[in-house]
């Protein structure tokens, strides 16, 4: 199947001490490009983190957060004898080189890192419960880009339907369009009441025919749309092989449009240039 490369998902789980919660964010991007907020308790998962996405995406700019909402209720808190009286031990080395030094706040002691303490889960726990959360959120940011491939493979469809119809028509329309000149050609040597040879007018509309056919173009158009829904039914990580396709059908409806010599031929060229543009902003999407 066709998977997108935008997507979001958000997963929450509560643990000892607190509640775990990540949320992934994928856009469009030309390579798979990981970014990770983790608190510094969670850097080890990194590594795991990178591996996973890695496995599990192709293309994509993926923004992964970690957050975890401690839960300090009931919780006992404890003073860091000896971490206290280091820090005291500094305070009054560096009081001593000042003349007239402030006291002590015992406030300020308490609100320095690893001084006061309290239960914590253990370490290895929470980070092998972040980890699985993280491959539960991957999983459902995975099935969102599944199912908005699966709409975007639809809307590419529908236009490639549109332009095969518009290249039978302009194919069925070709003969007509010739007939029409020849006869516009007559008419206007009527008015300016000009004879002309006719061995001559069938050698100015074989020229024309010659310099305006446009059979290969509308040959190489089907192949393209023929070759795009078979990349869409193939699925996988496509995106870059329907961008190359994209530029192929543009270029074809751009030698379309030079050789037009009919309203009819150029409406078809433009007509055909919109749905290419559209389907490619679609691509653009595409994993």
């Amino acid at each position: 199947m066709i998977h997108s490369m935008t997507a979001f998902a958000r997963a929450e789980q509560a643990v000892d001490n607190g509640t775990l919660s990540w949320e992934i964010r994928s856009v469009n991007h030309r390579y798979l490009e990981p970014h990770l907020r983790l608190p510094d308790a969670f850097r080890e998962l990194e590594g795991a983190i990178r591996e996973a996405l890695r496995k599990g995406l192709s293309r994509g700019k993926v923004e992964c957060t970690l957050r975890f909402a401690e839960d300090s209720a009931g919780r006992s808190m404890q003073v860091d004898n000896e971490r206290a009286s280091q820090l005291i031990g500094a305070a009054e080395s560096v009081a001593a080189l000042i003349k007239q030094p402030a006291p002590l706040n015992p406030l300020e002691i308490l609100a320095w890192p690893g001084v006061l303490v309290g239960d914590s889960a253990d370490p290895q726990t929470l980070n092998t419960a972040a980890l699985q959360l993280f491959l539960t959120a991957l999983t459902e940011m995975k099935a969102g880009r599944l199912r908005e491939g699966e709409e975007l493979a639809r809307l590419i469809n529908e236009r490639l339907d549109l332009i095969a119809d518009e290249t039978a028509t302009l194919r069925a329309q070709v003969p007509h369009m010739l007939a029409a000149q020849r006869q516009k050609i007559l008419d206007r040597c009527a008015e300016m009441r000009v004879e002309l040879d006719p061995q001559r007018l069938e050698q100015e509309i074989v020229m024309l025919a010659q310099k305006s056919d446009v059979a290969e173009e509308l040959d190489r158009l089907s192949t393209h749309v023929s070759e795009v829904r078979r990349v869409l039914k193939s699925g996988g990580a496509a995106g870059r092989r329907l961008d190359f396709l994209m530029q192929e059908l543009n270029r074809e409806a751009n030698t379309l449009g030079s050789k037009a010599f009919d309203t009819r031929s150029t409406q078809a060229a433009v007509n055909l240039k919109v749905l290419i543009e559209q389907m490619r902003e679609q691509v653009q999407n595409i994993e």
